[in-house]
């Protein structure tokens, strides 16, 4: 059954004929993986003229001849989802070591609204450095056809042009680059910095939590949400592990919900490396401020990309966040946001 969604929790999926685990975005679970390059079922048996049919591309549209005799990587990813951004190091550091034999190819399949844009993608493409060729597949099509299952999705497709390797979610990228073609022992180096630091797996303990009712869990606020209405919340009395609450007026919708007031908050108690968010300006295109605290106090040298030591940061990109980057010891957190103005859209809390 064909399923786009993100999890609400993790996923533990055998990849690479369970040779590793790891979290996805996804709540289902991958293909298996064929190693010896025959076809895999459940995938496109000639999948480079679905790739190339007339479709919207960004940095370029690659053609039958700059992809013949090549190795072709295809990656499902969407701009704002975690794990699509950490992959992103290892992706630009195959392009370039490999040009001369690999081709790597985005299919930007997105889940949010505001992803549908082409315009923020092409901004997303600059700020995050891809300047390989991306395709835009807001309609699902590339991802129905290909049998995709989830953000970020590899497919790893030989010089005659059959899929001879499929994985789905973060890690295992020296299997995927067994595939690849590459000379034995020949694996670049790939420290990634900013928001596409490796997460720490050991000291992960929340799931991907969204705001918007379509796919809201462990909301506590006294009452539970009211959709599409705005409303004033009470924050809870308490708030346990991996649950969220509202205070002052909001309007909560599917996909996000909206300050209504100045000083609304929202908080959240989670165990965590790190701290994101994903947010959108307000709809009349204005900035929106706000502070974060974590455990009441601002973050100090615990704060996040987007954020300063005291806890400020500005909306002005429908964008991942970075709130939170703990230095020291990983404990039980509780961070609250507090918008200094009405209008921006909260969608969903990852961690790292």
């Amino acid at each position: 059954m064909f399923n786009k969604r993100r999890s609400l929790g993790f996923t533990a999926i055998a990849l690479f004929a369970g040779v590793a685990t790891t979290a996805i975005c996804l709540a289902s679970p991958g293909a298996p993986v064929g190693l010896d390059g025959t076809a895999i079922a459940d995938t496109p048996p000639d999948p480079i003229p679905l790739l190339l049919a007339g479709r919207a591309w960004l940095n370029g549209r690659p053609t039958p001849e700059t992809l013949r005799g090549k190795v072709v990587l295809v990656n499902f990813w969407t701009y704002s989802c975690i794990n699509s951004l950490r992959p992103l190091p290892y992706l630009r550091a195959w392009q370039a070591k490999y040009r001369d034999r690999l081709v790597v190819i985005g299919v930007h399949t997105p889940e949010f609204g505001f992803e549908k844009d082409p315009a923020k993608v092409r901004r997303a493409l600059t700020d995050l450095g891809i300047d390989y060729p991306v395709v835009l597949d807001s309609d699902y099509a590339l991802w129905r056809q290909f049998g995709n299952q989830g953000w970020p999705g590899f497919y790893v497709i030989n010089p005659q042009g059959r899929v001879r390797g499929y994985r789905v979610g973060e890690g295992g990228y020296a299997a995927i680059q067994r595939l690849l073609d590459a000379p034995p022992g020949d694996i670049p180096t790939v420290d990634g910095q900013g928001i596409e630091k490796a997460p720490d797996w050991a000291d992960l303990a929340s799931p991907e939590t969204y705001v918007g009712f379509d796919k809201a869990i462990h909301f506590r606020s006294p009452g539970g949400l009211r959709q599409r209405r705005s409303f004033a919340y009470s924050p809870a009395p308490d708030l346990p592990l991996n649950h969220w609450d509202l205070s002052g007026r909001w309007t909560v919708g599917g996909e996000f919900a909206t300050p209504d007031e100045p000083s609304a908050r929202i908080r959240m108690r989670f165990h965590a490396r790190d701290l994101h968010l994903v947010l959108g300006t307000p709809q009349d295109g204005r900035t929106a401020r706000f502070r974060m605290l974590i455990d009441g106090k601002a973050p100090g040298a615990n704060h996040g990309t987007d954020v300063d030591p005291d806890g400020w940061g500005e909306v002005h990109q429908d964008r991942l966040y970075q709130l939170v980057r703990q230095t020291g010891a990983i404990a039980d957190r509780t961070v609250t946001i507090e918008f200094e103005q009405p209008g921006a859209r909260v969608y969903v809390f990852t961690f790292g």
